[in-house]
């Protein structure tokens, strides 16, 4: 049971997040800004996106509640703090702002703290630590998006 509050605590927060990053991208991708540049050929249709995030969340959420069932560590509240921080920042700079650098920085710290949360707790959870995968796997394929903007436009 302790285990079920956890999931659905971090799936709050977790898609609270989403929407939040989503309130402050101002429209994001359908802006005449994000319409008008050269997008990397393989920038996924839009709704990809959306089946993505939540895929991600869900497998997100259920990694961090078997995470903080075996843990309590204040490193961990500070490493999810900080993926929370960033992934909803990206949106604003990224989309926003139209910081395409910055946002690039962003992403990249981004990808480097999940790639942490599974190398360091990969021991304590063996095979839960396999449903970072699809966030590992996005996060890859977004900071190539962004850095082909960056470097295209």
């Amino acid at each position: 049971m302790k285990l079920l509050k956890y999931i659905v605590f971090f799936l709050i927060l977790n898609f609270g997040g989403l929407y939040i990053g989503n309130l402050l991208m101002n429209d994001g991708p359908q802006t005449y800004w994000y319409f008008n540049l050269n997008k990397a050929p393989w920038t996924p249709p839009g709704w990809v996106f959306g089946v993505a995030w939540t895929l991600i969340m869900i497998c997100f959420s259920t990694y961090l509640g078997y995470l903080f069932l075996k843990t309590d560590d204040i490193k961990l509240k500070i490493a999810f703090a900080l993926q929370f921080l960033l992934n909803v920042s990206w949106n604003y700079l990224f989309f926003n702002q139209h910081f395409v650098t910055l946002g690039l920085i962003v992403i990249s710290a981004l990808t480097v703290v999940i790639f942490a949360f599974f190398f360091s707790n990969y021991k304590r959870l063996k095979n839960i630590s396999f449903l970072l995968l699809p966030y590992m796997v996005w996060l890859l394929i977004a900071t190539s998006l962004n850095a082909y903007i960056l470097f295209n436009n």
